[in-house]
């Protein structure tokens, strides 16, 4: 077997988790699940789901991932000691697999637009038309180019490439939410979205469809369920201190959610003082693939030429957070075959990008009826039953011995912190429970 990676620092890893978690979800979905549910109120249940839900199961993946070091079925495999946990393993695998097919057509429209805000600079308008209008041959080409830097990060390993390029495009990603902010934050009608989004209106905040929303973001939002998480764990020097990398994650996480809503939906009351529109027939705030491909870019042609260098940035910003997520997705599949195969780390990468491609290209050939079945089977339904399955393990199957002398390895003391007072129940009976709840409430 080839000898396993592990991260250099413990930033390096902080960075590419919080990469893993930090995705188009954050930067689109959040800011529109706010503005549709009672502006600050949603922020507050969110932030307080976030560690009632998303952080237990967080660390349950860290945990059996740094204390197997090993992927995700081998992991499942060792922690139950049965064929059933090394079949949700392959399970977890054929999800993220799944996640990635669809996702890298995601991440290829960002990559159009990006290119498009370039390619207008120069005045080549045909060809940025292309770039934007949809089509097989643009997709097929640029979920191309995405997969290509999806594998030339992967294929550097564990500290040659996602280690190396997180510290690069993490930082980069910061560093652009906050200068779009500033710059949304100077324009007329900012203020009003920047009320919107921060006032609460707290009598939405035991809104049952609040509530559910805001606990599927917090658990989403975060790669649970599918092994990235865990295979990133595996990574971990056992000198580290699990509970505060993991809350590290979390925040970093959560902090990009929060930021993103500051720069959007200030960004879309801007787009409606110039007079675009922002609300659907029955008043709510447009959303989702909409507000990104038509609101915003509406927004950068009122801006002029400054709006392309806006658009530009953006676009990178949305590109960098589907990157760093969809590298954390194929690690988990090739570190499989890499480790239980002994592929070696090059081939095994090449192999299964080259599979989810040929996914890719069925779905987009097949746009209408397979991208949304694709989305609801992985995202909707296959992801909280997997994570369902980890809580499953952590609390009922693996011994709670075993737990303690993970932890302990670097905290001598864990057994008097509060997690270990609270989490192994928490994991055991709160978090099963809310997940089926919230897979009942999703039908």
């Amino acid at each position: 077997m080839a000898a396993r990676g592990e991260f250099n620092s413990r930033i390096g890893f902080i960075l590419a988790a919080a990469g893993s978690a930090v995705g188009l979800g954050n930067i689109w979905g959040f800011p529109s699940q706010v503005a549709s549910n009672g502006g600050a109120a949603f922020v507050l249940m969110y932030l307080l789901l976030a560690f009632l839900l998303a952080y237990p199961v967080l660390m349950a993946e860290l945990l059996i991932g740094r204390a197997t070091k090993a992927n995700v079925v081998d992991a499942l495999g060792q922690v139950t000691n049965s064929r059933v946990g090394r079949a949700v393993g392959v399970w977890g695998i054929i999800t993220v697999s799944g996640i990635l097919a669809f996702y890298g057509i995601v991440g290829c429209w960002m990559l159009a637009y990006s290119t498009e805000a370039i390619v207008r600079l120069f005045g080549l308008t045909d060809f940025a038309h292309w770039l934007v209008t949809f089509s097989v041959s643009r997709n097929v080409i640029f979920c191309g180019f995405f997969m290509l830097l999806t594998v030339a990060i992967v294929s550097g390993g564990v500290v040659n490439g996602i280690e190396r390029w997180s510290v690069r495009l993490m930082p980069t990603l910061f560093i652009l939410m906050l200068l779009l902010f500033g710059y949304v934050m100077t324009q007329d009608g900012a203020i009003e979205g920047l009320k919107v989004y921060l006032l609460p209106d707290f009598s939405q905040v035991l809104n049952p469809d609040l509530l559910i929303s805001a606990m599927g973001q917090a658990f989403f939002s975060m790669s649970l369920g599918v092994g990235t998480m865990l295979i990133y764990g595996s990574y971990v020097s056992h000198k580290e201190n699990l509970p505060k990398l993991g809350a590290s994650v979390a925040l970093i996480d959560i902090g990009v959610a929060v930021l993103a809503g500051l720069v959007i939906i200030p960004a879309m009351y801007v787009a409606l003082n110039q007079g675009v529109q922002i609300f659907t027939d029955d008043g709510v705030l447009i959303a989702g693939d909409t507000l990104i491909f038509s609101v915003l870019p509406a927004l950068f042609d009122t801006m002029g030429q400054v709006g392309l260098i806006v658009a530009l940035a953006f676009f990178v910003l949305m590109t960098i957070a589907s990157l760093t997520s969809s590298i954390s997705m194929l690690e988990v599949p090739v570190s499989y075959l890499v480790e239980s195969r002994n592929i070696g780390r090059h081939w095994a990468v090449w192999f299964v990008a080259g599979l989810i491609f040929i996914a890719s290209l069925i779905i987009i050939v097949n746009f209408d009826s397979l991208f949304g079945l694709v989305i609801a089977a992985t995202t909707r339904y296959s992801q909280p039953l997997l994570g369902l399955m980890l809580c499953i393990f952590a609390g009922w199957v693996w011994h709670r011995n075993t737990i303690l002398a993970e932890l302990k390895l670097a905290d001598s003391q864990a057994e008097q912190r509060i997690i270990w007072r609270i989490w192994p129940w928490y994991v055991k009976f709160v978090c099963p429970v809310i997940i089926l709840f919230m897979f009942y409430r999703s039908w």
